[in-house]
């Protein structure tokens, strides 16, 4: 029975080996199924403007979950020393997908040039990247691990191809998926034991470019301009998509409207059931519902940090902190501008909002979390230490 396999799971014998699978598959099947709910009840409206049926939006991330559980479990699977032979596959693969979008399978949406379409599929290769990046990053500062103290073993040849696949995600002009690149890139960094001054050098470099990118563009200066003043004086362009992501939280009260009972998903919100998901729970499910998405993603972290956190090999350690990093860090970006705190970013819900390549990536980084766990990488806490036996007396 399934509650003799929990209580198993969470006994003392078997807490430091199995309770962070455990916290992280749980906790990402409950935000799946949560965010299957909620992008039925957010696209509902537009999907049946669209298409004359209100199922069609919610029917196609439902296809990718079919597809990103297999990947997980296949991920899960796969053993330790696997995921450390595809880090160079993996990120060659991954450029080169991210390149295809300046050839003719390359398409442009809402201003930015980041997705490709061939034939029927169209995805966006920087969630791709993501996932890649993790794997091969985490495989070169574990072989080095002794040697980041040394700008010149650090720099080559993370820096390079780091720099490579954020300048194909910029020219793109999908920012703020490179500001989740960087901050993956830094929280396994951080894990590695880099020193401070290389990190506070790496992080003024990365916030001059930010600053270059954003206003050398009108649209990103715009939204930047209106988040430092605090308030949008024109309900119109920049402010439209900010001031009815507010109204939808301040309208769901401490309770909710109820489920499907959203107002702003009437054409009033866009990009509703993808980057605004989250002020449509809080419309529909009230201060209840935003808490269990944060308290959802709290515990997803606090496994991966205790994957982290006990490992034995420095892969295992580096690979999980980029998950944290990827999946925690987009989360909080993604949460922060709905509630206002921080500039539009355009960046979705991790495992929540639609949209196939965010959620079929996600789905493998939750197995590979997993099958690092399940790895004999993980100290046994459990155990009490040997101690030497003293030498018998001489006679």
């Amino acid at each position: 029975m399934w509650w003799v396999w929990l209580r198993q799971a969470w006994s003392p014998a078997q807490t430091s080996r199995l309770s962070p699978a455990v916290l992280v598959g749980t906790s990402a099947s409950f935000l799946l199924i949560l965010g299957l709910v909620m992008v039925l009840s957010a696209s509902s409206v537009e999907s049946f403007a669209e298409t004359g049926s209100p199922f069609a939006t919610v029917l196609k991330q439902a296809t990718f979950a079919a597809v990103g559980v297999p990947l997980a479990f296949l991920a899960y699977r796969t053993p330790l020393r696997w995921w450390r032979r595809m880090a160079w596959p993996g990120l060659l693969a991954a450029l080169v997908f991210q390149a295809l979008v300046f050839t003719t399978y390359g398409i442009e949406v809402n201003g930015n040039r980041n997705w490709v379409k061939i034939g029927p599929i169209t995805a966006q290769p920087a969630e791709a990247m993501k996932l890649a990046l993790v794997v091969w990053g985490a495989h070169i500062l574990a072989r080095k691990h002794h040697l980041v103290h040394r700008l010149g073993h650090l720099l080559l040849p993370l820096a390079p191809v780091a720099v490579a696949g954020l300048a194909l995600i910029l020219i793109g002009r999908d920012v703020g998926s490179a500001v989740v690149v960087v901050a993956l890139l830094a929280g396994m960094l951080v894990a590695a034991g880099v020193r401070w001054r290389y990190l506070v050098g790496a992080g003024l470099a990365a916030l001059v470019t930010l600053v270059i990118l954003v206003w050398s563009a009108d649209h990103r200066r715009e939204r930047v301009q209106l988040w430092l003043s605090g308030e949008c004086e024109a309900y119109y362009g920049a402010c439209w998509q900010l001031t009815h992501g507010q109204w939808a939280l301040a309208s769901g009260g401490w309770w909710g409207l109820g489920l499907g009972a959203s107002n702003e998903k009437w054409a009033w919100l866009p990009e509703a059931h993808n980057d605004f998901i989250f002020a449509i729970i809080g419309e529909e499910l009230g201060l209840p519902g935003t808490l269990t998405v944060l308290a959802l993603f709290s515990v997803l972290v606090i496994g991966a940090a205790r994957i982290a956190t006990q490992a034995r090999d420095p892969f295992v350690t580096i690979a999980a902190s980029g998950v944290i990093a990827w999946l925690g860090g987009q989360a909080l970006l993604n949460i922060g501008v709905v509630l206002g705190l921080l500039p539009v970013a355009g960046v979705p819900l991790p495992l929540v909002s639609s949209g196939g390549s965010s959620l079929v990536t996600a789905l493998v980084a939750i197995g590979m979390l997993m099958s690092l766990s399940r790895a004999r990488t993980i100290a046994p806490t459990s155990r009490r230490p040997r101690t030497a036996q003293p030498a018998a007396r001489q006679s």
